[in-house]
This record gives structure tokens, sequence and C-alpha cells, in this order.
């Protein structure tokens, strides 16, 4: 750290322990992410070929970079929206959510997918599925960067899985803990505060 005059500045004694340091092991590395998209958008390319145009719907914040690069990924037309959900902590039961943003544009008779960084409870994804459902799009699909499949608490049908992992703390590549480490490289696996391992999570 340095101070704002230039110099270096005093050691702090009482500094808390950075977000950096918790992070166990890299679950998936970049390179395999990197080969896992481009498998992902070979396999898109070909489902939808012929297609118009397939709209895009990247869920904000964490599905971001994962939505960029397989946007660029992809051959077919293609158009990026976006939403954003906020998932109530003390409604994981019920998996109360939130809509905070909208899609800008109609998708009725538009071909869809959604992006999503994470699926793990999966009632985030079910309120976006019925959500979407009902605005009459002439498809609806989901893609998913990672999913922790015995995490699951709602029934879904997720076409395209990047990575299937255990029911652990991620973060990286736009999984975030507390706003903290979404830009790392990697996916890698995170040790959160005793006090909120086990809360449960509505993604």
């Amino acid at each position: 750290m340095e101070s704002h005059t230039g110099g270096p500045a005093e050691e702090e004694t009482d500094a808390q322990p950075t977000p950096t340091e918790p992070v166990t092991r890299t679950l998936i590395s970049r390179e395999e992410i990197d080969r896992r998209i481009a498998e992902l958008a070979r396999r898109i390319d070909e489902d939808y070929a012929g297609v118009d145009e397939l709209v895009l719907v990247g869920i904000l914040k964490g599905a971001f970079i994962f939505l960029a690069d397989l946007s660029r990924a992809l051959k077919i037309p293609r158009r990026i929206e976006f939403m954003a959900l906020s998932s109530y902590r003390d409604g994981a039961v019920s998996g109360d959510v939130r809509l905070i943003m909208d899609l800008r544009t109609s998708i009725r008779d538009k071909h869809v997918m959604i992006v999503e960084d994470i699926v793990d409870s999966g009632y985030t994804l079910r309120y976006l599925i019925d959500a979407l459902e009902a605005r009459e799009p002439a498809s609806l699909e989901c893609c998913a960067l990672v999913l922790k499949r015995e995490a699951l608490k709602v029934e879904l049908d997720v076409r395209y899985i990047g990575f299937e992992i255990p029911d652990v703390w991620v973060v990286g590549y736009g999984l975030d803990y507390d706003e903290q480490l979404r830009t790392l490289g990697e996916i890698a696996a995170f040790d959160p505060p005793e006090s909120e391992a086990n809360d449960p999570t509505t993604e």
C-alpha cells in the first residue's frame, strides 16, 4: 500500500485479512473454462442454426463475464439483454426473489436463452423461467456456467451446463463473495466466515 504522498505507508498492525486470503484451491482453471465455452458455443450454433436471432439474457451481476465470452464465441445472430434480481437471504426457504432490472424489449416470438453464472438451489432460475415463459417467447432455454446438482431444491431443466461442481462456495470468473473476488480468472473454492458458511442461498 502506498501513501498519497508517494512514499511507503505505515504498516497497519490491526489490518483485517483480505478477501483473497481464504481462497482454498482452484476448481476450474481458465484454460478449462475457455475450452468449455468453445464447446458450448459450437453446440448452441448447431442447435440454433437457421434461427433469425437468439436473445441472450444475462443475469447480473454474476453472469457478465461468462456472457461476454460466450457471446463472442458464437457465430449465429444474437442479441444481448440483461436482467437483475435480488434474493432475500431470510427468504431462502421459500425462494423469495425480487426483480430489480427488467428487459428493455419484448421477447414475444423470440428465441431466448437465459445465461446464468451459477445454479444451486434453483430458486432464482425457476423464477426467471416462469416470468419469461409468461411473455410467450418462441423458445426458452437456460445456459449455466456452473451447476450444483446436489444443492437443487426445485426441478429444473438446464440444457447447457458448463460444469457440475460439488456443493461448495465458489468465487471467480464473475462469481463473488460480498462483491469481492469476482474478477479472478479461474473458479476457486472459498471458505466463507463460519457464521455464513451454512447460510442457504437462493441462486
